[in-house]
């Protein structure tokens, strides 16, 4: 008999976790609270149900074949980056083409969560729902908790003295759907993310004046790269991801400031990393614009608001303020299980790989999508749910509970003494993750196997994007069309451009050129590396931290 499993949510994760139970003959019933797919994709006019859901003018930050299922490519003619509208539409032409549709339970909300009386010997669940006032009780083997990350929205009013003195409109960026209504106002924006950057831009098109408020700073990225390709698919490789483990981080970070500011001086724009601040990035293509035009003023963190006007940290004050939109965040939390797991789940350090709640004895509940990434968060969800199918059904094993708690435990313990660094909220490494996890399952990729049976695959393996469909080519969920995908991913990439043909082009040397030049010595001195990388990249990552050190402490010392 098939084991049961409830999915949570009907939102990106929530999909693939329905496909992947499917995949492994396991038997999903997803409850979703709301009366379609897409979770937060799916764009209301309000958000008076509670839910999180994106603006009218969101455009995707990671592309198409970076963004996609692994074994559902995006329709050649979609643009690369899309509006809402158009990703929303994927993911509906995912769910038909994969008849997951009949196993969603629209309008119901899971009420509780609890383990059976004789969960460690079954695993089993109890789950409550509700649907139209109506509760029902049911028994599951497993559980899929797919509530995402933007759950409940972080308004820190109680960190900026005076706020309760303001009278004109405070929202949180969650209530922001448009532009209208913002018409000649002068408008702060409180934060820099990607949605504080976002907002800014298009209220600077309406607005009388916005300011946009960052304690932290950021780095401005764009979604192209030089030459105009996606710039997700350009810095996203194996090979580049070798390189990061041989150069020390200090050398990177200075090679990588130097390239964002080729394109504007994020210090003449007030966009710098304030000194002793954590390094982010958001991905915004018009704001170094809308501040060299300004219509978008940076300012520094507020330090105190009266009834119109905003003091900053700087000790200038801008008056007559009509709107305070706070893009600080979310907060998530699992209303429906019960403690201790309610409150261990909240901390990524007791979640073994991201996934699993340390404290079970029976690795039955999963939480899938609760990770920030450095790159697509659909491909890491989808990696999740392979994985933690497999872990229900037996074929992948964890490690018991009781050594997950004590390694958890003496961590959270060395990073209270101050030994250790928390790092449990910093974004992970997108090839990183996404391998380690496949290693788990049996489908990472092997680059050295690939190069002997089927050497064009494994160059673009290698030194191509690392696509989604790279976790498809051998293992259990071996797909038959991942190779060809991985070999036509570039015609789907530049297809939506090819609208306007010019006969006769000049075209100069490309990437692809210097690369079969260059690539087969670098590729056969990376597999040995690779096969042999404790012989190498030790000594050479010391060799080099030694040499390029001391010469950055001479260049910056003069």
């Amino acid at each position: 008999m098939a084991k049961r499993v409830a999915v949570i949510g009907a939102g990106v994760s929530g999909l693939s976790s329905i496909k992947c139970c499917l995949d492994e003959d396991l038997e999903p019933t997803c409850f979703e609270r709301t009366n379609d797919i897409g979770g937060l994709w799916k764009f209301t006019e309000t958000s008076k149900d509670g839910m999180t859901r994106v603006y009218r003018s969101l455009v995707t930050n990671v592309c198409k074949e970076m963004s996609c299922y692994s074994n559902f490519p995006f329709q050649e003619d979609y643009p690369n980056f899309m509006n809402q509208g158009k990703f929303w539409d994927y993911l509906r032409e995912f769910a038909e083409h994969f008849d997951l549709l009949k196993y969603i339970r629209f309008r119901t909300t899971v009420r509780s969560v609890t383990k059976r009386p004789d969960f460690s010997e079954t695993g089993q669940w109890d789950v409550v729902t509700e649907t139209e006032g109506k509760q029902e009780r049911a028994v599951f083997d497993a559980v899929m908790v797919c509530t995402g990350h933007y759950l409940n929205p972080r308004l820190p009013l109680e960190s900026f003295p005076g706020i309760h003195k303001f009278k004109g409109q405070i929202l949180h960026s969650q209530e922001y759907k448009s532009p209208e209504g913002f018409q000649g106002k002068r408008v702060l924006v409180i934060g820099l993310g990607n949605t504080a950057g976002d907002v800014a831009v298009e209220l600077s098109r309406t607005a009388a004046q916005v300011l946009l408020s960052t304690r932290t700073g950021a780095w401005v990225l764009h979604r192209s790269s030089d030459g105009g390709y996606p710039l997700n698919m350009v810095i996203t490789r194996r090979c580049l991801n070798f390189i990061t483990q041989v150069l020390p981080s200090r050398v990177l970070n200075w090679i990588q400031q130097r390239q964002l500011n080729k394109r504007f001086n994020h210090e003449n724009y007030g966009l710098s990393i304030t000194k002793g601040k954590i390094s982010k990035f958001i991905v915004n293509d018009e704001l170094p614009t809308c501040i060299l035009c300004g219509t978008v003023t940076m300012k520094t963190g507020v330090k105190e608001f009266t009834e119109t006007s905003a003091l900053f940290e700087d000790g200038t004050m801008e008056e007559n303020i009509d709107t305070v939109i706070f893009a600080t965040g979310y907060t998530f939390s699992f209303p429906f299980l019960e403690e201790p797991l309610k409150s261990l789940s909240t901390k990524k350090i007791f979640l073994y790989k991201r996934v699993f709640p340390s404290n079970l004895e029976r690795a039955t509940l999963a939480l899938i999508g609760f990770i920030s990434l450095k790159g697509s968060i659909l491909a890491g969800t989808e990696l999740q749910a392979r994985w933690a199918t497999r872990v229900f059904k037996g074929l992948c094993r964890i490690p018991p509970s009781q050594k997950l708690m004590a390694e958890a435990t003496k961590k959270e313990q060395l990073i209270e003494r101050g030994v250790m660094k928390d790092t449990s909220e910093d974004k992970l490494e997108f090839i990183q993750y996404l391998d380690d996890l496949a290693a788990c399952i049996g489908a990472k990729p092997s680059v050295p196997l690939l190069f002997l049976t089927d050497p064009r695959l494994a160059w673009e393996v290698f030194f191509g994007p690392c696509t989604p469909y790279q976790y498809r080519l051998m293992g259990p969920g071996k797909w038959d069309g991942a190779r060809n995908a991985i070999l036509t991913q570039w015609a789907r990439t530049l297809k939506p451009l090819k609208t306007r043909i010019v006969p006769d082009s000049t075209k100069p040397a490309s990437m692809s050129h210097y690369l079969k030049v260059w690539g087969a010595p670098i590729l056969l001195a990376s597999l040995v590396l690779i096969c042999k990388p404790s012989l190498f990249l030790k000594p050479v990552r010391d060799n080099l931290q030694d040499r390029i050190s001391s010469y950055l402490t001479r260049i910056w010392g003069r």
